[in-house]
């Protein structure tokens, strides 16, 4: 009998398998097996919020493999990823396979010797932080399925709020009302290019009388340069000092993707997709092989035995002055779980450049942003000499800067930040300098900037929204619901983004509050610490959230009905005036009698006619009659509709079995006819549509049946 390695992805069944060969059997559940149902709540709250999961349908035969498989094995290892999606994964497997003891084999690079070495050490699943993923899941849930039917019924079909998603969505529609009122203020600048000895200088005005200035206006600049007319500019101080510039820590996942998205250009979900792509294994010549260590972490902690790999690294390949003089120790933020190292290469041995060749040309250049901020954090600062200039002319100070790189110490690894020298001229004060020119030039004050997806998740991460798991599917989501768009790389709330958290905001201020979800998340982690209980969590927000819930459905504002437009077209149906909504794809026509009425047409379809004037009066309300047009033609209808629903058919045909009755219009399940006026004494009924036209022979009117 064989051990067996369950692990959620194929891609990393098949790195381990290439350590292990014959030893164990690694089989892929392909993510979760079990979850909430799609199409119910799910959660029984009278019943102490008890979740009922399920089987997912395209599980089910992987569910009997994995069955299968463990029924014939020795000893079965659960080896989905450290934290706490990965914990849920493997507890759902373990409920559904029962019976036989599982282990937990927890590892953060997948390598053989840190394989072997979680094997040596097999644990337990982790209850407290299945808890934790459970009460995520659960809160998610409850928002998810309780608030996304509201705004489905209020705005249109196909909305979703999420607990998380929502508050992002808030952060760029605040923004931008931000921008929209920011009204810009006119200042100018005054810019001085001097030379010394054929070295040229730029300096900017920024002081009268040792006083800040600042200019305000075109009339209060030309006073000023009329002053300056004239006058030698005058060195007053020079100031230089020798400045270093230590590098960043490794990454954690939110400064990767930040990273990421800056030096690259990749979105955020990208970059989690191609991290996973180096952590589960790359065949890099032989053997697929993890090239970097897991890549969802809040974390700057390094092994020691990693950190003195990068220090040897660096000796070897450049020399011990571009070492630091001890080793680097970077310390986490307060709130970090600290559960995994930094994302860091799993060994310097795989030199970006020698592996190039096994690489898609987007996994190497994440891999080498990876590579260097590693390397280049166990390394000696650079060295800076920045030059400070004073400059009087008459009671005017203008200032310049220079700076000069002497030892490019990390950067010569991280060269992503390595700028260009600011050379200036060798001054002493009193110096005399010529003047070139003076450029005076109108600004404007601007407002703040739209986020980035690398801003966002920075603002996310600050204000303790989210976690490293999830930045990706947040920002993903709230693009696919097109409430967001990108505009020239920055992030835009659309319309219905703007409208949708209007009113999140009004019937949930407390909800999707900033403060509220960052609160949440710290709940979250004190119940995978053992500190708060998952079901504590669920009964104090369920109570507020099921007032708000229900206050919300009687006073939220309903744009669906607000943005109705009525028109003068019939519904071929029920015979109402049909009205325009707008829906996800644009404007359409619909039967105002939802949902005893469920008609619905294109609106580009639809060539409005405008009533026809007539001479004859509304035997109800002795209003005007007018000729409208529908979809079956034209009929009268008096002119005070929808006060008064009066109609009647324009051409007034005898029905040809009791002779009596004219054929009227009628609707149906089945679709619309014509149909005797004296029913039910006569039953008399056709499918086609009567025309004005007529008959040249017998003089009555043509019917046009459909095909």
């Amino acid at each position: 009998m064989k051990n067996l390695i369950i692990v959620e992805s194929p891609t990393k069944a098949k790195t381990i398998s290439k350590y292990f060969g014959s030893r164990f059997k690694v089989i892929a559940s392909m993510g979760h097996i079990r979850d909430l149902p799609e199409k119910e709540l799910g959660i029984d709250i009278e019943n102490h919020f008890k979740p009922k999961y399920v089987v997912l349908e395209k599980k089910r035969k992987i569910l009997q493999e994995l069955k299968k498989e463990a029924a014939d094995a020795e000893t079965i290892f659960l080896a989905a990823d450290a934290d706490r999606e990965g914990e849920a994964i493997c507890w759902h497997i373990a409920s559904e396979l029962g019976g036989k003891d599982m282990h937990r084999l927890l590892f953060h690079e997948i390598t053989k010797e840190k394989l072997e070495e979680a094997l040596a050490h097999p644990t337990k699943i982790d209850m407290q932080k299945v808890d934790a993923q459970q009460a995520r899941r659960l809160l998610d849930r409850l928002v998810g399925y309780k608030v996304s039917p509201l705004l489905g019924n209020k705005v249109q079909r196909g909305l979703s709020a999420g607990r998380v998603q929502s508050v992002s969505l808030r952060l760029i529609v605040e923004r931008e009302l931000e921008i929209e009122a920011f009204v810009p203020e006119e200042y100018w600048t005054i810019t001085a290019l001097l030379s010394k000895n054929g070295q040229e200088l730029s300096a900017k005005l920024t002081e009268k009388n040792g006083k800040k200035i600042k200019i305000q206006n075109k009339e209060e600049t030309e006073a000023i340069l009329s002053e300056l007319s004239g006058k030698d500019f005058v060195v007053q101080k020079v100031t230089k000092k020798l400045k270093k510039r230590s590098p960043s820590s490794p990454f954690i996942t939110s400064k990767l993707q930040q990273e990421a998205f800056s030096k690259l250009g990749f979105a955020a979900k990208k970059t989690m997709s191609i991290a996973q792509q180096l952590y589960e294994g790359i065949d890099v010549g032989g053997d697929p092989v993890g090239l970097i260590t897991y890549m969802r972490t809040d974390s700057v902690r390094v092994s020691d035995e990693a950190v003195a790999e990068a220090r040897v690294w660096i000796e070897e390949g450049f020399s011990k002055e571009y070492l630091s003089e001890k080793q680097r120790v970077f310390t986490n933020k307060n709130k970090a779980q600290d559960a995994h190292e930094a994302v860091r290469p799993t060994s310097c041995g795989r030199n970006p450049e020698g592996i190039k060749g096994h690489l898609t040309a987007d996994q190497f250049k994440l891999y080498n942003l990876v590579f260097k901020k590693f390397v280049s954090s166990q390394m000696a600062d650079a060295k800076i000499m920045a030059e400070e200039v004073e400059i009087a002319c008459g009671d005017y100070t203008f200032s310049g800067n220079g700076s000069t790189l002497l030892f490019d110490g990390y950067l010569k690894v991280w060269t992503y930040d390595l700028e260009k020298d600011k050379v200036i001229p060798e001054l002493s004060t009193k110096d005399i300098l010529s003047l070139i020119e003076l450029s005076p030039k109108q600004n404007f004050t601007v407002a703040v900037p739209r986020y980035t997806e690398g801003t966002l998740i920075k603002c996310l991460e600050e204000n303790g929204i989210g976690r490293p798991s999830t930045y990706a599917a947040i920002v993903s989501v709230i693009f696919n619901r097109s409430y967001v768009e990108k505009d020239e790389g920055k992030i835009k709330p659309t319309e219905l983004g703007k409208t949708v958290w209007g009113l999140l905001q009004e019937s949930f201020p407390e909800l999707f509050e900033v403060k509220f979800t960052a609160r949440m998340e710290e709940d979250l982690d004190k119940i995978e610490e053992g500190e708060k209980k998952w079901l504590e969590i669920l009964d104090q927000f369920w109570g507020p959230f099921s007032l708000a819930l229900s206050e919300a459905k009687i006073k939220m504002r309903n744009i669906k009905k607000e943005a109705e437009k009525p028109t003068d077209i019939v519904c071929d149906k029920c015979g109402a005036n049909m009205v325009i909504k707008p829906g996800r794809f644009g404007e359409f026509l619909a039967c105002p009698n939802f949902p005893k009425c469920r008609n619905t047409r294109a609106l580009k379809e639809e060539k409005r006619v405008p009533p026809e004037e007539t001479d004859k009066i509304c035997p109800k309300c002795s209003s005007a009659l007018v000729i409208r047009t529908g979809r079956t033609g034209r009929f009268i209808a008096c002119k005070g509709y929808p006060k008064c629903k009066y109609t009647e058919p324009i051409l007034k045909i005898p029905c040809p079995r009791c002779k009596e009755g004219i054929l009227i219009f009628r609707t149906s399940k089945r679709g619309s006819f014509y149909g005797c006026s004296k029913y039910p004494n006569c039953d008399y009924t056709t499918r086609g549509e009567f025309l004005e036209e007529t008959c040249p022979h017998c003089k009555k009117n043509l019917i046009k049946y459909k095909e």
